[in-house]
C-alpha cells in the first residue's frame, strides 16, 4: 500500500501557504539565442531535483566527449570502494598508443609513459583526453570491455534508464553511444552529491600541464560564470557541440545540459544564457538543515514501532523570483515498512508540488538500525497498537 503523508511540520512555516498569480511555463523560460543554438535544453536545481527548464529532456543523442563524464564518475565510486587510487601508476599498451596517440583531444601520453590515476583524471576532466580515458578504463578493469559493462551497470544503479556507453572517451561509433538531456542531469547531479570532494579536485580547472604540455579547458562556463566549476563539454561531427554544465552561488546550484549546437559559439552562448537565467530567476529556500528528522514512518515486525526519516543533506528548493506560488510538501513510501531497516537505508520520498512547475522528489533514508522484534516486543507492540 502506497502511503502518502500531507507534509505540515516545520518544514511548511518557510513556505508560503497562498498561492500567488497563476504563472504559465512561458513567463518563466530562458532566451537562449536561437533555437538551432541549442536544440535540446535542461536546467535542474541539483539540491531539489526540481526541472527549471526543459526542452526535449528525453531525446537522444550522442553526447561526444560528455561521455568523460561518466568514466570519471565510475573512477570516483571505485575510489571510494578501494579499488582504485589517484597514485597508482599505469602504463600504455603498444595497441593503446598506436590506435588513440594524438587522435582528437589527447594528452600526449607517450608510448613508454608511467602515468597517475590523479593526471589521467585530471586530463580527462580538463582537456578531454582520448588518450587518458582508454589507459584509464584498461588500467582499472583489466579490459576495456570489462570498463564498459561497468560503466553502464553504473549508469543503470543511479537510473539513467535511457543512455548507452560503448566507449569511455566518447568518439564516434555509429550511434552505439547515446544518451538524454534528462540522463546527464541525472549523473551530474550524483557525481556531485555522492563525491563532493573528489568533485572539487579534478574539475573547475581552466587548463592542464602534463609532459611540458599545457592545454586550456574548452568549458563555455568556468571563469566565465560566477560560480562555475564544470563538468564537460563534447563535440563531434556527428553530434555537434553539447555541453553538461554546473555553477553553485549561494547555496545553490544548478545543473544544466545543452546539446546538438551547430557551433561551438551558438553552444557556449546558450550555456551562459540559460544557466544565468536560472540564477536570476529562482530564489533557494532553506527548508530543513542535514541533521533534522523529516518525517516518520510506521514499521511493522520491528524492535521500534516508527523510524525516523532524513535527506542526505540540507533540503532545498527553488522558488520563482518575485512570485508567491502554492506549495505543498508530502511523504510518500510503501508501507507500512517491514523490519529490518538499515541505518541510511532509501524509505521514502518528500514530494515537492509547486504551483506551475513539475513535481519533483528528494529521497528520505532511515536515521537508525530497527532490528527485527522478538517475541516479547511484539506483545508489547501489539498491545500498542491496541490501545491506539
Amino acid at each position: 500500500m502506497r502511503k502518502q503523508l500531507t507534509f505540515l511540520s516545520a518544514l511548511a512555516l518557510a513556505l508560503p501557504t497562498t498561492a500567488g498569480a497563476q504563472q504559465s511555463r512561458s513567463e518563466i523560460e530562458p532566451v537562449i539565442p536561437s533555437v538551432e543554438a541549442a536544440p535540446i535544453a535542461y536546467l535542474i536545481d541539483a539540491k531539489s531535483g526540481q526541472v527549471l527548464f526543459s526542452r526535449e529532456a528525453d531525446r537522444r543523442f550522442m553526447p561526444a566527449s560528455i561521455t568523460k563524464t561518466m568514466t570519471t564518475f565510475l573512477a570516483f565510486e571505485w575510489m571510494e570502494e578501494g579499488r582504485l587510487f589517484p597514485q597508482q601508476v599505469y602504463t600504455i599498451r603498444p595497441e593503446t598508443f598506436r590506435k588513440w596517440h594524438r587522435v582528437g583531444s589527447t594528452m600526449f601520453l607517450p608510448a613508454d609513459a608511467r602515468v597517475t590515476v590523479d593526471d589521467l583524471l585530471h586530463a580527462i576532466t580538463t582537456i578531454s583526453a582520448n588518450d587518458g580515458s582508454i589507459v584509464l578504463a584498461e588500467g582499472a578493469a583489466g579490459t576495456l570491455e570489462d570498463w564498459l559493462a561497468a560503466m553502464n551497470a553504473k549508469a543503470s544503479e543511479i537510473g539513467m534508464t535511457d543512455s548507452r556507453f560503448g566507449t569511455p572517451n566518447g568518439w564516434m561509433d555509429e550511434g552505439d553511444t547515446f544518451t538524454t538531456a534528462r540522463d546527464l542531469a541525472l549523473l551530474g547531479q550524483t557525481m556531485i552529491a555522492r563525491h563532493p570532494s573528489k568533485y572539487a579536485h579534478f574539475f573547475g580547472a581552466t587548463g592542464f600541464e602534463y609532459n611540458g604540455i599545457a592545454q586550456r579547458n574548452h568549458d563555455p562556463i568556468t571563469g566565465v560564470v560566477r560560480g562555475a566549476d564544470g563538468i564537460k563539454s563534447g563535440f563531434t561531427n556527428q553530434a555537434g557541440y553539447g555541453f553538461l554544465g554546473s555553477a553553485e552561488r549561494d547555496g545553490q546550484r544548478l545543473i544544466m545540459v545543452v546539446a546538438g549546437s551547430p557551433r561551438g559559439r551558438m553552444r557556449n552562448e546558450a550555456a551562459r544564457s540559460l544557466i544565468e537565467w536560472g540564477f536570476d530567476s529562482f530564489d533557494s529556500r532553506l527548508l530543513a538543515p542535514a541533521e533534522q528528522r523529516i518525517a516518520t514512518a510506521r514499521v511493522q515486525e520491528g524492535a521500534a514501532r516508527s523510524v525516523g526519516l532524513r535527506a542526505g543533506g540540507p533540503v532545498r528548493i527553488a522558488i520563482p523570483r518575485g512570485k508567491n506560488p502554492q506549495v505543498t510538501l508530502s511523504v510518500r513510501y510503501e508501507g507500512p515498512v517491514r523490519a529490518p531497516i538499515s541505518k541510511g537505508e532509501r524509505i521514502a520520498d518528500l514530494v515537492i508540488a509547486i504551483e506551475g512547475m513539475p513535481e519533483s522528489r528528494i529521497p528520505l533514508h532511515a536515521e537508525q538500525d530497527v532490528e527485527v522484534a522478538g517475541p516479547v516486543q511484539r506483545l508489547v507492540n501489539g498491545f500498542a497498537g491496541w490501545i491506539s
